[in-house]
């Protein structure tokens, strides 16, 4: 090839034997972290996602997909009201919290909204939501939420791609 001419991509077909591969295509394009909190039956509840985004401007409307394999599954797509906390560049550690078998809200500093959903003041940006729709996402379902309040303070987002985290900041 010649200098800075570009190699062509690996084509591939998605499927069972292309997982890794679909997997890796996909980590390419890099995502926003969150959180998604809800009031659970036994006490609050925090799950991890890059599967958020804005949807509607009017209604104001946002959605994210929680996989179906997941533990907490049930609890979410349950659930009325929840918080989508978008997570500032230092926040690693948050998320280690709501791994399977992590602390949680354990020992966590948090409040409750006007629908009792735990809070986190420290997020970049906060959408507190009621849930407007469902829809099947193969391995995942689509939940929109209908954004009742939102907040926001400066900083920088933690972001998530080709399988680690980082960081961006606007170009000028």
């Amino acid at each position: 090839m010649a200098d800075g001419a570009m190699m062509p991509p690996d084509e591939f077909v998605p499927g069972r034997d292309e997982t890794r591969r679909f997997r890796d295509a996909l980590g390419c394009f890099a995502t926003g972290v969150t959180l998604v909190t809800i009031a659970g039956k036994d006490g609050p509840m925090g799950f991890a996602a890059n599967s958020f985004a804005a949807l509607s401007l009017d209604p104001p409307l946002v959605l994210w997909s929680p996989a179906k394999s997941s533990r907490r599954f049930a609890h979410y797509v349950g659930a009325r009201h929840y918080a989508i906390h978008v997570l500032p560049h230092d926040a690693q550690d948050l998320l280690a919290r709501f791994a399977r078998d992590g602390a949680g809200f354990d020992g966590l500093a948090h409040r409750h909204n006007a629908e009792d959903v735990p809070v986190l003041d420290t997020a970049l940006a906060r959408f507190d939501c009621v849930q407007y729709a469902t829809h099947d996402g193969g391995d995942h379902v689509i939940i929109v939420g209908r954004v009742l309040r939102a907040a926001r303070r400066g900083g920088a987002p933690l972001v998530f791609s080709q399988g680690g985290y980082g960081t961006v900041s606007p170009l000028d």
